[in-house]
């Protein structure tokens, strides 16, 4: 049987370069790559995954061009109207996370009612990362504290985190072709595995999927420790 990932954790790259592979506009791309994300959450969920963490929009991403911004927020708008119904139906639970400030009161009421709405499912924990940034989580972090005068160590800083409310990733897939973390959850990806995939987000299946967990299931996690001071790794399938 194989060993399965509890938090998976994606940067959903190429929807762009996939729309303008086709001659399509870019938000084309991203609406497809709801699609996937539809199907890749539902994947997750009958393989055993209990977490799912995706970069759906960086705070990088402001500098994108204005109309590409603006479908994208639409597109927000639009897949929560269709999607998270559907979502709550199937036991998942929505979280976004990420710096809500920026955003349109409509889009951060959108938000908060779906998080609403899917609070006591529990078969998988879905995290969309919105509006997001690594650095961003660590500086708001680090600003809690000092604001409440709770000493800054390692534990405090790590409870902090937007990201708290789960264990960090086991398993950290990026798609696109790119080799670069782009900001996400550069605290908590410490010590999980990298996986690298050269499909665009929009083309991820679930044959790309279990390609990254087979993969995930072949490494030994030492954590920084040597192979003979740890057990039969987790992540790796024994005789």
């Amino acid at each position: 049987m194989p060993v399965i990932p509890h938090h998976v954790a994606i940067v959903m790259d190429g929807n762009g370069r996939w729309a303008t592979k086709r001659f399509l506009p870019r938000v084309a791309g991203h609406k497809k790559g709801v699609d996937a994300l539809r199907a890749c959450v539902r994947h997750c969920g009958e393989r055993g995954v209990k977490v799912l963490t995706v970069f759906a929009f960086s705070s990088e991403n402001w500098n994108r061009p204005a109309e590409e911004v603006s479908g994208l927020m639409e597109l927000l708008a639009l897949a929560l109207a269709r999607e998270v119904p559907a979502l709550h139906g199937e036991g998942v639970r929505i979280q976004f996370v990420g710096n809500r400030s920026a955003l349109a009161p409509k889009v951060r009421a959108g938000l908060a009612q779906a998080e609403a709405a899917t609070a006591a499912n529990v078969r998988l924990q879905l995290n969309i990362c919105f509006n997001y940034g690594g650095r961003w989580d660590i500086a708001q972090a680090a600003a809690q504290l000092a604001a409440s005068g709770t000493p800054i160590t390692e534990q405090s800083l790590h409870g902090a985190m937007a990201m708290a409310h789960v264990p960090d990733p086991d398993l950290v897939i990026r798609t696109g072709g790119e080799q670069r973390i782009s900001n996400f959850l550069l605290w908590q990806v410490a010590y999980s595995e990298l996986y690298f995939s050269d499909k665009l987000w929009p083309d991820f299946d679930a044959a790309a999927l279990d390609a990254a967990i087979a993969d995930y299931a072949s490494r030994e996690r030492r954590f920084g420790k040597v192979s003979g001071q740890v057990a039969p790794s987790p992540a790796k399938k024994v005789a």
